[in-house]
């Protein structure tokens, strides 16, 4: 019965322990842009990751999850000069000015802060660092400084005053923009028609200024205009006197030069008469060697073939007369012959066989009727 009860405690510490390990898996996954950081509770060691799947025992591991991601904080209760966080000037007015600021957490420094990191940044460390800053800052500047003129510069203080606060809080600012400044309705008609006004006096005043300056203008242009006149005017009799003189030291080297011309040119053309002359002779000449030589290649060619001729003539008559003594001696050449260019197409000839000194195809082409009747012709 004992064993019994500790198999069946044994079944239930196991079951109950699989349920245990399914609703609390003893792992934990790093998503994309999450920083993932385990502490162990038993040595105080800490470990970040980044990626991956990370075994976190229960009672022993603790982790925390961390948005690596740049961030971003807007103060929305100081951006209406009516709201409740206003900014107050150096004139004791209420403005609204939007602060967008935004930052990212340390990725080197995560693993050792964050034990002292809250869970809401924005709220715990992000929100009392901007006030700390931006209230006594634009304190010290006018509403009309705010406004318009030192707004890139407060923009920057507070970036340089900011900067080493997060950096000390484990955090990285990426920058820091001032967007729409929010005045009171009375003061901001004061403003605007008072910046209207100024406007308006810097736009007589630059006025003023062009015109001085188109006069001052045309007074320098009008001097450079005589100035250049008369330059060019000495320059212009310069180079004429020049011109002059250039053209009457030519002239004393052009004339003997042209006359040098006239003679060569002169020369020239009886040497090209000259050169006419001998080569039409030699044209002459040429064609008649020519003429002669091509005779002469006629004449050979002629007698070459009129050899050829002969001795073609002579081979022939001597082999025709070959021939005729052969078949003279022997007749039945003239049958062979025959059975010779037959014997490709007749396979078989039956016949009877012919007369003494008669064709052996002579009875297959009717050569006895062809003898019979020259014979009867000459009885009748």
């Amino acid at each position: 019965m004992s064993t019994r009860m500790r198999a069946v405690a044994t079944a239930v510490f196991l079951v109950a322990l699989a349920y245990y390990l399914y609703s609390h898996p003893p792992f934990a996954v790093a998503r994309r842009g999450e920083l993932l950081v385990r502490s162990n509770e038993m040595n105080g060691t800490v470990a970040a990751y980044s990626a991956g799947t990370v075994l976190v025992v229960p009672g022993v591991h603790q982790t925390r999850r961390f948005d690596i991601r740049e961030q971003v904080y807007r103060s929305t209760a100081s951006a209406s000069a009516t709201g409740s966080g206003a900014f107050q000037s150096n004139e004791g007015l209420s403005i609204g000015v939007e602060l967008t600021v935004r930052w990212a957490i340390d990725r080197t420094r995560l693993a050792r802060m964050s034990k002292e990191l809250p869970d809401d940044i924005n709220a715990d460390l992000i929100r009392p660092a901007v006030e700390g800053v931006t209230y006594p800052l634009f304190a010290r500047y006018t509403v009309r400084d705010i406004f318009s003129q030192q707004r890139v510069q407060i923009q920057k203080e507070i970036t340089s005053e900011l900067r080493p606060k997060f950096a000390a809080m484990g955090l990285v600012l990426r920058g820091v923009e001032m967007g729409k400044v929010d005045l009171p309705s009375n003061f901001r008609a004061g403003m605007e028609k008072l910046l209207a006004e100024e406007l308006e006096t810097e736009k007589i005043r630059y006025t003023m200024q062009l015109k001085e300056a188109a006069v001052k203008q045309s007074q320098l242009e009008a001097e450079a205009d005589k100035v250049r006149r008369q330059e060019a005017a000495e320059a212009a009799a310069q180079e004429q006197v020049i011109a002059a003189r250039a053209q009457e030291e030519t002239m004393k080297h052009i004339l003997p030069f042209k006359q040098k011309q006239i003679e060569q040119r002169q020369l020239e053309a009886e040497a090209e008469k000259v050169a006419r002359v001998r080569t039409a002779e030699g044209a002459a000449e040429a064609r008649k060697i020519e003429a002669k030589a091509e005779a002469d290649s006629r004449q050979k060619l002629a007698d070459a073939e009129a050899y050829r001729l002969d001795l073609v003539g002579k081979a022939n008559a001597g082999q025709m007369e070959r021939e005729g003594a052969l078949i003279a001696r022997y007749p039945l050449l003239i049958q062979k012959t025959l059975a010779d260019k037959l014997s490709d197409k007749v396979q078989v000839i039956i016949a009877p066989t012919p007369a003494a000194g008669q064709f052996i195809g002579s009875n297959l082409i009717g050569g006895d009727k062809a003898v019979a009747r020259p014979a009867a012709e000459e009885a009748q």
